[in-house]
């Protein structure tokens, strides 16, 4: 009876959150329907308010929502905010730009983007202001170009320089009693250093450094222009930690005003010529993207189809954070086949993955640029099975601080079997047809010649990635080799090493994609990928979650354990990846 009572419980409570869900499906989806066919109308002397608080990707995903949460949660995309500029730029009713800049989710050379949209918007002498109670370094870059900057006289500014922080699993593998076996190609692959040490390596420790001064010193040299103050100075001030306050950040010249919002508020309500009374027309990111268009589109006869993947690499369709090889792969065969497309640009923003669907891409990219070209345009990261899938196209675009290079692979197995054994007290047995039938295995040990042939195998496909390197950068293997093994390079070194060709970002490849097709400017149009369903990846991470409440309702202490081992699971076959998990702050 109890039993009984228990499912038909189960039951109710299950009906009861699927008729719930299926409620705020209906009403999101109501929503999005009519947020779609409303139009704005932006009134004269308007401002667009651009919140860069969000988390910032590559193309936005559709939050239906977004007006009855104050934007928490939003996935603003970086082709919404730079095209949203362009625009104001050319709009009558817009007097300027508000942006309220604390702590942008968002990479370096996404973030040098936005902050070359902001320089451009600023050609057509409408002011930008900026405001924060409190800016990370990243906060300020951006906001550094602005005319007046404000922060909040109980807040404070972040001037301390970068740091570049790795998560190393030794510990967690050897309580769990789990041996990495691991094999790898290039003295700087370091992807694998979390699995058998507790530190970096020297060459990595190496690498890392060099890369995050060459960040910095670039972020440094752009803010020593538009606030005029000395590289050096602002170097210094960084290493004494003199910028602890906003009387020291405006002492120094870093921002203009010591402020709260309703003083930024009556500063411009001044630039507005508005009374005290009035109110001022703000107009948000997502309501200016359903304004009229001003900057003139060409023919649809002619276009340059933009393609993003943006995430790790895999086999398959892409999916909410992975690039799948199966979806790109279509979408550069319609591109192909479409006449009415004359250039492709492939934007990535990836550390790599799968060297296996790495080179299927790259086969799509060569049968692609036979028949019309086809430009990479390298984002926050374009490493390892990023660089995979850029190095076979005509041109390679980067910003500066794009991370890229990581030219190198590496596998890595588990052997499970003390784990098993001495922890959940599982053990096996098993018998073969031939010797290695059961090669390769988590829960034995590996002998030297099994060892070997992975070795082997893991050489072999660095040769081919080394070589078509080599044969898509022009250059001599040996050459492109001393550049390799597995070494990051900023887009900096990348460019005086002959790794890619320009800097820039989207709109510069877009311009190198129209050259070498011979399209005049103006002369064609841009096709972007369509916005993702917000949705989709609402129903992802609902399954997600509720995976991850049950691992840990049965494991209890064990599940942290097991997520470590989710995650190294999700590394099949040879891996071009950059270093695991990666954080510059």
């Amino acid at each position: 009876m109890w039993q009984f009572i228990k499912y038909v419980f189960a039951t109710i409570v299950g009906l009861f959150l699927f008729s719930l869900l299926g409620f705020f499906l209906f009403i999101g989806l109501a929503a999005a329907l009519g947020s779609s066919e409303e139009k704005t109308t932006v009134e004269k002397n308007s401002v667009l308010k651009l919140n860069l608080n969000s988390s910032i990707q590559e193309v936005s995903v559709e939050n239906p929502f977004a007006e009855f949460t104050g934007g928490q949660g939003e996935v603003i995309g970086l082709l919404d905010i730079k095209s949203a500029l362009a625009n104001a730029k050319l709009d009558p009713n817009i007097a300027g730009v508000y942006l309220d800049v604390q702590y942008p989710m968002v990479g370096w050379a996404s973030a040098e983007e936005i902050r070359d949209a902001i320089i451009d918007f600023k050609k057509s002498k409408k002011f930008v202001y900026a405001y924060g109670e409190v800016m990370t370094e990243k906060a300020y870059y951006l906001a550094s170009v602005a005319d007046k900057i404000y922060l909040n006289p109980a807040g404070g500014m972040e001037w301390n320089g970068l740091s570049a922080e790795y998560d190393f699993y030794k510990g967690t593998l050897d309580k769990l009693e789990v041996k990495p076996l691991v094999f790898r190609v290039g003295e700087y692959k370091s992807a694998v250093e979390p699995f058998f040490r507790e530190n970096m390596s020297d060459a990595s420790k190496l690498q890392n450094q060099v890369l995050i001064n060459t960040i910095f010193g670039h972020a440094v040299e752009n803010i020593a222009k538009s606030r005029n103050i000395p590289a050096a100075q602002l170097k210094n001030l960084a290493d004494s930690l003199s910028i602890d306050s906003p009387q020291d950040a405006l002492k120094h010249k870093f921002i203009t005003h010591i402020g709260y919002y309703d003083e930024v508020e009556t500063s411009l309500k001044n630039e507005l010529k508005l009374k005290e009374d009035d109110k001022i027309k703000f107009v948000t990111l997502g309501k200016y993207t359903k304004a009229d268009k001003l900057v003139k589109e060409g023919p649809s006869d002619r276009r340059i189809a933009v393609i993003v993947g943006e995430g790790a690499i895999m086999s398959g369709k892409s999916n909410d954070g992975n690039i799948g090889s199966e979806t790109i792969m279509e979408e550069l065969r319609k591109a192909r086949k479409d006449k009415k497309v004359k250039a492709v640009v492939l934007r990535i923003n990836s550390p790599g993955g799968s060297a296996l669907a790495s080179d299927v891409m790259w086969r799509e990219v060569q049968l692609t640029r036979k028949e019309k070209p086809v430009i990479a345009s390298m984002s926050d990261v374009a490493a390892s099975g990023g660089y995979y899938m850029a190095m076979g196209c005509d041109k390679i675009v980067a910003q500066p601080n794009t991370i890229t290079g990581s030219i190198g692979v590496f596998s890595v197995l588990f052997n499970f079997e003390d784990t098993f054994r001495n922890k959940l007290g599982i053990t096996f047995d098993r018998v073969n047809t031939n010797a290695h039938s059961d090669w390769p295995s988590v829960t034995r040990d590996m002998t030297p010649f099994e060892n070997n042939r992975l070795q082997k195998s893991t050489e072999n496909i660095y040769a081919i990635f080394t070589r078509k390197a080599a044969e898509g950068r022009k250059m001599p293997l040996a050459k492109l080799q001393a550049l390799a093994s597995g070494r990051v390079w900023s887009g900096k070194e990348a460019k005086a090493n002959g790794l890619i060709d320009e800097f820039g970002g989207l709109d510069k490849a877009i311009q190198v994609a129209a050259q070498a097709a011979k399209l005049k400017e103006g002369d064609y149009r841009i096709k972007y990928p369509a916005e993702k369903n917000m949705f989709e990846q609402f129903i992802n991470k609902l399954s997600g979650n509720a995976e991850e409440q049950l691992m840990q309702q049965k494991l209890g202490d064990f599940a942290p354990y097991l997520k470590v081992v989710k995650k190294l699971q999700q590394m099949q076959g040879t891996q071009a990846r950059l270093p695991y998990d990666i954080v510059i702050k």
